[in-house]
């Protein structure tokens, strides 16, 4: 089972991340490399840190709170691939994003 989630293209910047809001226990970071959208949990593995605000490199953020990295298309720490952030798949639809959140077991 699984829920959408839609943002719009021009919403995220280039380069940057937008902040999406689910529910109570999951905020997304939506990030724009060019043409290539990911969406991951925005709480750092480590200790919480907002992916979102963090800066890039490749596919690599880098937590603003310890500097801890996250691969933006696996979700992995790469110094520590048994830590990683959950990601969402992406798909885009003209104008709009449409961001699959599995639900249930």
């Amino acid at each position: 089972m699984e829920r959408d989630v839609r943002v719009g293209v021009g919403a995220v910047p280039d380069g940057g991340a937008l902040v999406v809001p689910v529910d109570a226990e999951l905020t997304l970071a939506v990030f724009r490399l060019g043409e290539r959208f990911y969406a991951v949990d925005n709480a750092c593995p480590h200790k919480g840190g907002p992916l979102a605000e963090g800066a890039v490199e490749g596919t690599v953020v880098t937590c603003p709170w310890h500097g801890f990295t996250v691969d933006l298309g696996t979700g992995r720490c790469p110094r520590n691939p048994w830590l990683r952030v959950r990601t969402f798949a992406v798909a885009r639809e003209d104008d709009t994003l449409r961001i699959v959140i599995p639900t249930g077991p």
